[in-house]
């Protein structure tokens, strides 16, 4: 089968989370670069890739790459892409979103509507047509210049992969699906270690931890926009791609993952969430303040994301909140804790410096990823009565 490059981009800092990802699923890196990963990959690897990867933002089609430093350039350019290989006479194809970095061509609309120019060209010359219906299946491109290097993906998504289907409804700072679980990813947690998130809002950590727990596949329950690009892409593959990952689902998994939060609606509306995603009998879900946070068994996990103090009131809190999540941690023996949060301050109120800090641009913003790792749990015997240690 005919094999292409498939570029997935990422949250800034977790490019090497989602090469180990693209690994485990089989297929080649053949470039890392910041925010994204591109690897090689037939039509099923199209379908795989987008049901499976938890922390890819989309995955993308990529159909050429080159030096422009003009706008001539550019349309010369992009008129030479065989793009009658990818878009059939009635498709809808536009330029949905074009970013420029330490390029000499700057100006999104003006790239996007030259480069739809310079395609319509090229389709007209070779379907022979003067006018396009675009009446079909839509293919939609995405555009990256960075220091004049022109790339162009067709997007395979559609809805960004954060959009898991599960969450109608979110609390007022969510964290992003793809982000929670890129961080878990992070984290030595495994399915039968003990999870809490003391700040849990609309579930986001637990329901992602509890997905990787049970083995069900992140893009399970959703529609991807080249669903429809029979041309490319034969239904079966995407037939395929599902049952492998059904097959693949254990929901009896024993468990121990816990969300909390101050605000009784929120919980509940994480509930409803985590029912959408089929693993509300894996979570339990409860109202309780961070000063109440405890736990009876060692060796367990807090993964988090505290209030950042974004508003000038929230801000004043910020010291207390801090000081109590750290004084609420050292009560927990021989746990860990994982935090990612804007606010530079954490360590100091935290009163312990962290094992590790990992810089991760949350859309814009920059954030910290604060490692507090606690010790391995001792041993454990396997069913054939073999010790194995925790990795």
């Amino acid at each position: 089968m005919k094999t292409f490059e498939l570029i997935a981009p990422c949250h800034f800092g977790l490019e090497a989370v989602l090469k180990r990802e693209i690994i485990d699923l089989g297929y080649e890196i053949s470039q890392v670069e910041d925010g994204r990963v591109t690897f090689i990959g037939d039509a099923e690897a199209i379908c795989r890739a987008n049901i499976f990867l938890r922390s890819a933002e989309r995955i993308l089609l990529k159909v050429g790459s080159f030096r422009a430093v003009t706008f001539d350039e550019l349309f010369e350019k992009t008129k030479a892409i065989a793009w009658e290989e990818w878009i059939p006479k009635d498709g809808k194809f536009w330029v949905a979103k074009a970013s420029s970095i330490k390029s000499k061509l700057f100006s999104p609309s003006d790239i996007q509507s030259i480069m739809k120019k310079a395609m319509v060209e090229r389709l007209k010359m070779k379907y022979g047509i003067s006018w396009f219906a675009e009446d079909g299946s839509s293919f939609r491109l995405r555009v990256f210049l960075f220091k004049d290097q022109v790339t162009i993906g067709i997007d395979t998504s559609g809805d960004s992969l954060h959009r898991r289907g599960y969450r109608t409804l979110t609390s007022k700072a969510p964290i992003t699906e793809t982000l929670a679980a890129a961080l878990i990813l992070l984290t030595p947690w495994k399915g039968d270690r003990i999870l809490v998130d003391p700040f849990c809002g609309s579930g986001t950590f637990p329901i992602e931890a509890a997905m990787m727990a049970a083995n069900i596949a992140p893009g399970m329950n959703r529609s991807f926009l080249a669903e429809s690009w029979t041309n490319l892409i034969p239904r079966k593959e995407w037939y395929d791609a599902v049952n492998e990952a059904n097959d693949l689902v254990d929901d009896t998994v024993q468990t121990d993952i816990q969300g909390y939060d101050i605000d009784e609606e929120i919980v509940n509306a994480a509930r409803a969430n985590a029912r959408a995603a089929g693993v509300e009998h894996l979570i339990h879900f409860q109202r309780r303040p961070v000063a109440e946070l405890s736990h009876p068994k060692k060796y367990g996990f807090i993964i988090t994301n505290p209030p950042y103090g974004e508003r000038i009131e929230e801000k004043r809190n910020l010291p207390q909140l801090y000081t109590q999540i750290g004084e609420r941690y050292r009560a927990l023996d021989s746990w860990s804790m994982y935090l990612i949060t804007a606010y530079e301050d954490a360590e100091r109120y935290l009163g312990r410096k962290a094992d590790k800090n990992r810089k991760i641009y949350n859309g814009m913003m920059k954030t910290y990823f604060y490692q507090f790792q606690g010790p391995k749990p001792p041993a454990r015997k396997r069913p054939d009565g073999e010790m194995y240690a925790e990795k």
